[in-house]
């Protein structure tokens, strides 16, 4: 794989931050399954915090592939734990719509968006290990479109709001912004648009999401 020196430390603290956010999701998708009333909901979500946690150990292995002297590091992403608090705060209101939003729409979506761009990195780069970082960017598809079947659904009920839910999902559209533009000094080093990267995220969520 085509790694420059001068590379490996920003993509290692990019890996580092998905890393976290794929522990997130672990912890977050086995307080939901344990909140589900519905049991294929409930295997799908076991299913999710497996896969989440495998995730993270496969980005955590190329960290110390990469820059062996970050492994182990807790940075600090403010946004990421302005998600974690918010993801909190829904299950201890066990608002299993609310987390799904928050998790399986926007932070799933986020994921999904930021490995969709690297694995365009990767394939120019003729990266190893094709079959599993397809493997995981469709597992990642596979959460964001549960999350998105599960409110629209809710929306078909009229349970939700349509006009409510966009609105409270600008504070996470934000939050999801800050997390990408934090990360702005590591695109920079691997010539990358942090900016661009955001918009691209947004490409990935639902119309009520970014209207």
């Amino acid at each position: 794989m085509l790694v420059r020196p001068d590379e490996k430390d920003p993509i290692a603290r990019l890996l580092t931050f998905l890393a976290h956010g794929e522990w997130m999701a672990h912890e977050c998708a086995q307080a939901q399954a344990t909140l589900s009333m519905d049991h294929r909901m409930q295997r799908f979500l076991v299913s999710q915090a497996k896969q989440e946690a495998m995730h993270a150990v496969v980005f955590q292995g190329a960290v110390a592939w990469l820059a062996p002297k970050h492994l182990g590091d807790a940075p600090f992403f403010p946004a990421l734990e302005g998600n974690r608090r918010m993801l909190s705060e829904a299950l201890a209101r066990q608002d299993l719509l609310e987390t799904f939003r928050v998790e399986q729409v926007v932070l799933e979506g986020l994921g999904e968006a930021i490995l969709t761009r690297i694995e365009q990195g990767l394939v120019k780069r003729a990266a190893p290990f094709g079959r599993l970082r397809r493997i995981l960017l469709h597992q990642e598809e596979v959460h964001h479109g549960f999350g998105r079947r599960q409110l629209e659904r809710a929306i078909e009920r009229g349970e939700i709001d349509v006009k409510e839910l966009s609105r409270k999902a600008q504070c996470y559209l934000a939050l999801t912004d800050e997390m990408v533009l934090t990360l702005c000094d590591l695109f920079d080093s691997i010539d990358e648009d942090a900016t661009a990267w955001a918009h691209h995220v947004r490409t990935f969520l639902p119309d009520w999401c970014v209207a």
